[in-house]
């Protein structure tokens, strides 16, 4: 029996004990974040796939790693701490969150910043991030996960009346 487990993405900064259904630390949902400890490896494997994609998708508009081996010695260097699920797409808002305001050279940790963010602030960078994975986030949650709200009036508005006496 295998003793290995995958660990979990929370970063103890939990919104859902403030009514999100996404946390706005890790980007689960509600129930993964309760089901978690329940959870096959498998299940919690598919849970930090979509979070890797999840930041994927949003730090490609942002960034790109022109030396992957560069980039994860300077994580190691800085003693800037990454997530083995995620991959190094995925560590760069670690990078970011951790340098502050201080500007970087960018070309030093193998990344390539876009044009547009050049000389934007790396703290600023990580809440942009961070606001678009969680817009993406909840999104997905959105379409895929919540039950429906049906309003009232929507209801009324499908019921058609054929007898007058029935009102």
């Amino acid at each position: 029996m295998s003793l290995s487990r995958v660990s979990t993405p929370c970063i103890g900064v939990c919104s859902t004990t403030y009514g999100d259904t996404v946390c706005r630390g890790c980007t689960r949902f509600l129930h993964e974040i309760v089901d978690w400890n329940r959870y096959t490896n498998e299940q919690k494997t598919l849970v930090w796939q979509r979070l890797d994609l999840l930041l994927r998708t949003v730090v490609s508009n942002y960034a790109e790693i022109i030396d992957a081996e560069l980039f994860q010695q300077m994580l190691r260097f800085q003693n800037i701490r990454h997530q083995p699920q995620l991959s190094p797409l995925g560590w760069v808002p670690e990078l970011f969150k951790a340098a502050g305001n201080k500007p970087l050279d960018w070309a030093s940790y193998g990344l390539r910043i876009d044009h547009r963010y050049a000389n934007t602030a790396p703290r600023t960078l990580y809440d942009q991030i961070s606001a678009d994975v969680h817009a993406l986030a909840v999104a997905h949650y959105d379409r895929n996960h919540r039950v429906p709200q049906t309003r009232l009036a929507d209801l009324l508005a499908n019921i058609s009346l054929t007898e007058p006496e029935m009102l």
